[in-house]
């Protein structure tokens, strides 16, 4: 086969993966995810089941295709993140901020995330390999700005022995907080998440501050 029409080919099998997930994820918003068919995203989609199933064995396999997708967003907002700041503990303070942000802006995303661990446990091992690399990818986003913030001194030494388990201690208990705010918004409670979630981040990154 000659490279143009392998590109040309592989851009079209892309453009229908993409297509598909997108059905998904409006027919999920619309109808929940246990009320949706794969008939439904087929016809949302504008495929015959059959080419559907080329590309996805079931339900479950199409919503880890969305959480791969949750990930990738949250890289990128990382990744952006980091170019706003100059010093580790800066970086650390934007990424915080960046995850806040990711979960009021795209809360289809933050749950799918939330649920990924239990669904990498059940996917095919491509399809596992690819959210094990999303999610490694985040964790030496914030490794590497701690390095920064170790090498600039921002960052306090003694606190921070580990910056691969500082990092997961961090995002634990950032994201442990924004979840408290969502049961209690979700119980009718007022709560005032963005002060109580930013408050969180001041004294996380106070926990790790130089002196």
């Amino acid at each position: 086969m000659n490279e143009p029409l392998r590109s040309r080919r592989e851009r079209e099998k892309q453009a229908r993966y993409d297509a598909i997930l997108d059905a998904a994820e409006l027919a999920f918003s619309e109808k929940g995810y246990e009320r949706t068919s794969m008939d439904d995203i087929a016809r949302t989609a504008s495929l015959s089941r059959a080419l559907l199933y080329v590309y996805f064995k079931d339900k479950a396999a199409i919503q880890r295709g969305i959480m791969l997708r949750a990930g990738q967003s949250l890289v990128d907002r990382f990744r952006e993140a980091l170019s706003t700041a100059d010093t580790g503990l800066a970086q650390i303070r934007a990424m915080g901020e960046a995850y806040y942000q990711y979960c009021m802006e795209e809360p289809d995303y933050f749950s799918a995330l939330t649920n990924a661990s239990t669904a990498m446990a059940e996917a095919e091992e491509a399809q596992a390999s690819e959210m094990l690399c999303s999610k490694n990818e985040l964790m030496e986003l914030m490794e590497a700005a701690l390095h920064k913030g170790l090498e600039d001194g921002t960052i306090n030494r003694e606190t921070v022995v580990s910056p691969a388990q500082t990092a997961f201690y961090l995002r634990g208990a950032l994201h442990g907080v924004i979840m408290l705010c969502q049961a209690e918004a979700s119980q009718g409670n007022e709560f005032p998440s963005a002060s109580l979630v930013s408050h969180a981040m001041d004294m996380l990154t106070r926990s790790i501050a130089s002196t």
